[in-house]
């Protein structure tokens, strides 16, 4: 496995964890795709604008977010998909954890962007 790309999709997955990115619409476009599609854990499906909107009107409360057990499988040269587990913390509430996946595809400008990502909540 191509560790070098392993380390930047991880770090593509960590900047969307940040309460700045979330809130940011240029940073959000330059790392979701505009066919972008999120199954949320509730089964509904969520398009681009809908995320992009929600993520925007996220609060910024001192909510940390970490990811563990990551790991990427190539599907085709230029599509990874990304696995790993996850860790929201709001001080005062106990965790919220979850198994996530991505899929991140490049395209013709180099640039990896998220085309698909599902959040299920661990119990």
């Amino acid at each position: 496995m191509n560790s070098e790309l392993r380390d930047h999709i991880r770090l593509l997955e960590e900047r969307l964890f940040d309460q700045t990115v979330r809130n940011t619409r240029s940073l959000l476009e330059t790392l979701l795709s505009p066919d972008f599609r999120e199954i949320g854990s509730s089964g509904r499906l969520y398009l681009y604008e809908e995320i992009i909107a929600a993520l925007l009107e996220e609060p910024s409360d001192g909510t940390t977010r970490q990811l563990t057990d990551f790991e990427i499988q190539t599907l085709a040269s230029d599509v990874v998909l990304a696995t790993y587990r996850s860790e929201r913390i709001v001080q005062g509430e106990p965790p919220v954890r979850a198994l996530r996946s991505s899929i991140w595809r490049r395209g013709t400008d180099a640039a990896w962007r998220m085309v698909f990502h599902q959040g299920t909540p661990e119990r």
